[in-house]
């Protein structure tokens, strides 16, 4: 079946399909069906993540997944939160949307060093809330709720990954993420703990 990814991140793209393998399921970006990215206005991972599945579904009149995802940290309340992807405040186009997003990765990260300074509670968690639905108004969204928690680093490490990866050290690698290749980030990561219940789901309840 073909499962549109209320998404136009590349990355996040490739990680999915990775994570699918070689289940019977045709993962395609909405951008390269021509469907605008939908607003989020919500405060949860939860409302964003359905929000953005009913918006893929219904410009595309077939069976949509949505992934939304950020940083929580527990010395501030949460945040980022839902705005991890423009915590810094939202950076001017770098002429391809690869550019743009390096250097709003940079901009977010370096405003997470500035909030904690002095902060001695570093702990925080990478969290995806995936939400698949057959049709834009399917009465039972899949859900599934991924987290992985690690430690603030004190400045970045690695060259790998997208976002906050580089701050990001989990204790049990021993390894910032960015420091992970993607084998290893694929089978430890907050996305793929999601994939694995929506996977389940989908056996189970879409019987794919």
């Amino acid at each position: 079946m073909r499962l549109v990814l209320a998404s136009n991140n590349a990355r996040k793209l490739a990680e999915l399909q990775a994570m699918l393998g070689a289940r019977p399921v045709d993962l395609v970006t909405q951008g390269s069906l021509g469907i605008a990215e939908a607003e989020e206005p919500h405060h949860t991972f939860i409302e964003n993540a359905l929000a953005k599945a009913r918006h893929a579904a219904l410009a595309c009149g077939s069976a949509a997944i949505a992934d939304d995802s950020g940083l929580c940290v527990d010395a501030l309340g949460g945040a980022p939160g839902v705005v991890s992807a423009h915590y810094a405040g939202a950076v001017a186009a770098q002429g391809d949307r690869e550019a743009t997003r390096r250097v709003q990765d940079a901009a977010n990260n370096a405003r997470l060093l500035q909030a904690l300074q002095g902060v001695a509670d570093r702990r925080g968690h990478f969290i995806s809330t995936l939400v698949a639905v057959r049709h834009a108004q399917d009465p039972e969204p899949l859900v599934a709720v991924g987290r992985w928690p690690g430690e603030i680093l004190l400045a970045p490490r690695g060259s790998g990954g997208f976002g906050y990866d580089p701050l990001m050290f989990i204790p049990e690698q021993g390894l910032s993420v960015a420091e992970m290749d993607a084998p290893l980030k694929n089978a430890h990561s907050h996305r793929a703990r999601a994939m694995a219940q929506m996977l389940g789901l989908l056996r189970d309840v879409w019987r794919l």
